[in-house]
């Protein structure tokens, strides 16, 4: 093209202008863009359009040289003045060749004729430029970004060196206030040190000042004669310190404007920064990416003077507190009390909430690299999907304690579900432990990927027991979780969840989720305000929280107690309900709030005497009943392990739960069940339909979250505190990486609630517990299908029980080789062990489990043979 020869080769380079005329430039980049997209399209009609789209820029641009060439060949016909123009162009012997050639003809020729040449200039400029756009996959939106994104980082910078040039003068000027206030100092020091020769020499020390740090001010050595007084002394030294300060502060003056030093803690910006990958990022990348670090950073770190600040208030309250009580013991003591009337004077002892200096301190763990990781993680993302071809562009990075969320908007065509049937792809190119796609995002026209973080930030219990957002809140039951995946805090209330499920697999976390809900319970509430109801069939989940005042009763860690501390919380439900209803109250609130009036007006109106002389207390009246002067408080009821609950006696402990979940809200109660394993068979439908609030932590497999949620995602989570949180009402379940808190921290929170006030269990409620627990074991022999009677018939089955509680597994083989009976004897036998709960059901060729212990069943057997009695 660019040689001039002769014979074949020049024949071949006069067809090829002849054609394509001065467009004939244009060939081999359209042809070179050809073979990249060849590779690069995976599929053929993207291909073939884009093909389409190169021709037609040929076309268009023949079309405007032929209108630039000259006037048209009107007075030919169409195909006549094509082939002119070809033969023109052939036949130019012109190493450059300004001509239309064949192809210009042919589209400029007609739109010359019929609208004429400005308009078809227009035309094929503008079919031009979109042309271009859809080869680029550009827009003109994307162009205005762009330029903003430039103008708008242009603005950032200059308004940041000005920050750091005021922040700078500002420093130069204080130090020379300083210095000469030093100067004044020294100078004040020198007349008031009597006689004799002194030299007095600056000792200010100058950092970072640049060739203002080797300036010094001696004040030069004045010597005077013995012969002179002391006022005169003084009057030289007068002099001589202010001609020496002038002279200096001339000096100073001429001394040009210090070259402030970009210092490594201070800069926001560098004038040169080093190269590195991510210099080649768009800007408005790079924006995005150091705005979702920055934000991260201010919710992560809180400033340890702060903290500090906030302990010595604490300590200062504490110490005003003992004050304010030894003060009230001293003025009983001075008012001629005896120390038994002091006893009874004083009133309860008031319950102190544990500072929050019992919980550790956050670590500043960040993860210096973040800016790096999110910008390579967001250049991946995209070239993954570009490579399926899916064409997004990220327009938001939120980064969490553990995970970072990428929000992408897709290109105008893209489905959704091209993106979220990608998660498998990304997280392999990522090299990610698992991705999780939230498409769309609630309330953003956006598909949210959440990428695991390298390096997890954790998430202390103290910094968000110590938020605004738990202080603010007015429930008594006002519970931290964690943090979301932009790290704001997220606070709940228990009353508005009504109840709340946990579910996740060993090491998710669970545990540690119902240790910080009880802790934040702790933090808010007074024993006399909320009451606990921990059942722990595992023995050691709740021994932290023995002996503080706000149980109940002692920790249930027996499941046969378990079952009827669960029909106690029924019937107790039962009563509450009754007492509402004599009251005429709705709810809880609405009984504590008659409370407080009558409260208010037993203070209003003091004691009157009766008839009998005596004096009585007047209080107000509702429905004809006097309203009593204690508040009803709420019960919260926590349960470590539905499962185990639920093999020990399913059929009860489902009717219970399932009773509280539908009707113990209004009446203060609310149960917090976990469970480590959740199958259908655990989280029965029936539970599940009355329990709308849930947390699923990491779990095996698609179906278990979907059991827990309703939703899949759960089987994602990275584990350790990564949660999914559902709240009543909401459409989709939130990302929270939950908050942690040690043994050593619990230990020490209610070790301090313990020193303060006591546990004071009732043993009334207790004794209820285990009538309704006998009741219940009575019950279930009575309530047989096949009666009790047929059981104690068969003179065998003692040794049957025995018999598979020592093998540990239960099977009809198993007791007719042991005991010698027949098939049918020995199914029998199963059926009746698996109606009295001492084996599992059926498992298929498996066998059966045993779920007591030959003990257990004799302590059963002698409470039901007593009822019988």
């Amino acid at each position: 093209m660019f040689v001039q020869s002769v014979n074949l080769w020049s024949t071949v380079r006069s067809a090829l202008f002849g054609v394509f005329g001065f467009a004939t430039f244009l060939v081999p980049v359209f042809l070179m863009y050809m073979a990249i997209i060849t590779d690069k399209e995976k599929q053929i009609q993207h291909f073939k359009s884009k093909v389409a789209l190169c021709i037609l820029i040929v076309l268009l641009i023949g079309a405007l040289i032929y209108v630039a060439t000259g006037t048209p060949h009107s007075e030919k016909g169409y195909l006549a003045c094509a082939g002119e123009l070809y033969l023109d162009i052939f036949k130019s012997e012109s190493y450059f060749t300004f001509g239309a050639g064949f192809i210009g003809g042919l589209l400029g020729y007609p739109m010359a004729s019929l609208i004429g040449n400005v308009p078809t200039v227009l035309i094929c400029i503008l079919v031009l430029l979109a042309v271009i756009f859809g080869i680029t996959n550009l827009s003109i939106n994307d162009i205005a970004e762009a330029a903003a994104s430039k103008v708008e980082q242009g603005v950032t910078y200059v308004k940041h060196k000005s920050e750091e040039k005021a922040r700078a003068r500002r420093e130069y000027i204080a130090e020379r206030k300083a210095e000469e206030a030093e100067r004044e100092q020294q100078r004040e020091m020198f007349i008031a040190g009597g006689e004799g020769d002194k030299t007095i020499v600056s000792t200010q020390k100058k950092k970072g000042r640049g060739k203002r740090s080797g300036i010094d001010i001696p004040l030069d050595e004045i010597t005077h004669e013995d012969n002179k007084t002391k006022l005169n002394r003084k009057l030289e030294v007068d002099c001589d310190y202010t001609a020496n300060v002038k002279a200096e502060t001339k000096a100073e003056n001429e001394v040009e404007e210090p070259k402030f030093i970009n210092n490594p803690e201070n800069t926001v910006y560098d004038e040169e920064p080093e190269q590195t990958e991510n210099d080649n990022a768009p800007d408005d990348l790079m924006d995005i990416i150091n705005r979702a670090s920055k934000n991260f950073d201010e919710k992560n770190n809180k400033s340890n003077e702060d903290i500090a600040k906030a302990d010595e208030e604490n300590i200062h309250n504490a110490e005003n507190n003992n004050s304010e009580e030894s003060s009230f013991e001293e003025e009983l003591e001075n008012a001629g009390y005896s120390p038994v009337e002091i006893e009874e004077k004083k009133e309860k002892p008031e319950y102190h909430f544990p500072p929050v200096q019992l919980l550790s301190l956050s670590k500043n763990n960040n993860d210096r690299n973040a800016s790096e990781e999110m910008h390579n993680n967001a250049k991946k993302l995209i070239d993954t999907l570009d490579s399926f071809n899916v064409k997004a562009s990220i327009v938001n990075i939120c980064r969490g304690p553990s995970v970072t969320r990428y929000e992408l908007s897709p290109a105008p065509g893209v489905k959704i579900s091209k993106i979220t049937n990608l998660s498998d792809d990304i997280a392999l190119n990522l090299a990610a432990n698992g991705v999780r796609i939230e498409a769309p995002i609630p309330g953003k026209a956006a598909v949210g990927i959440e990428v695991p973080n390298k390096v997890v930030s954790m998430v202390t219990m103290r910094e968000l027991i110590d938020s605004d957002e738990f202080r603010r809140g007015k429930s008594k039951l006002t519970c931290v979780l964690g943090k979301d995946i932009s790290g704001e805090i997220v606070v709940t209330d228990l009353s508005k969840l009504t109840h709340l499920l946990i579910a996740g697999t060993t090491g998710s976390g669970k545990s540690v989720c119902v240790n910080s809900i009880l802790m934040s319970i702790l933090y808010k509430a007074k024993p006399d305000e909320v009451k606990l109801l921990l059942i722990d069939p595992k023995m050691v989940e709740f021994t932290k929280y023995r002996s503080i005042p706000h149980l109940l009763i002692p920790v249930v860690t027996d499941a046969k107690k378990a079952a009827g501390a669960l029909g106690w919380a029924v019937s107790e439900m039962e009563q509450r309900y009754k007492i509402l209803s004599e009251y005429y109250c709705k709810n809880i609130d609405a009984y504590n709030e008659l409370i407080d009036e009558n409260l208010k007006y037993m203070a209003e109106n003091p004691p009157v005497e009766n008839e009998d002389g005596e004096l009585v207390q007047p209080v107000l009246e509702r429905n004809g009943l006097p309203v009593p002067k204690e508040k009803m408080p709420r019960i919260v009821i926590a349960i470590d392990e539905l499962a185990d609950l639920m093999m020990a006696a399913p059929s009860e402990v489902e009717e219970y739960i399932a009773r509280l979940a539908q009707k113990a809200r209004a009446a203060g109660m609310h149960l917090l069940v976990a469970t480590q394993r959740p199958t259908v068979n655990v989280i029965t439908g029936l539970i599940k339909a009355n329990i709308p609030s849930r947390i699923a932590l990491k779990v095996s497999s698609n179906i278990d979250s979907r059991t827990i949620l309703d939703f899949s995602g759960a089987e994602k989570l990275i584990g350790r505190g990564d949660m999914l949180f559902l709240p009543v009402g909401a459409p989709k379940p939130m990302r929270v990486q939950g908050c942690y808190a040690s043994d050593e921290e619990i230990e020490g929170v209610t070790n301090y609630i313990k020193k303060s006030s006591s546990a004071q269990y009732n043993a009334e409620i207790e004794e209820k517990i285990k009538r309704i627990a006998a009741e219940e074991i009575a019950q279930g022999k009575r309530n047989d299908d096949r009666g009790g009677e047929d059981i104690e018939i068969d003179s065998k089955m003692e040794d049957a029980i025995k018999c598979v509680i020592e093998a540990g597994q239960a099977s009809t083989s198993l007791i007719q080789r042991r005991l010698k009976v027949g098939y049918a004897r020995a199914g029998r036998m199963i059926d009746d062990m698996e109606q009295m709960g001492i084996v599992g059901p059926h498992q298929g060729s498996k066998p059966r489990d045993v779920l007591m212990t030959y003990n257990e069943w004799l302590e059963r057997r002698n409470i039901m043979g007593s009822d019988d009695e």
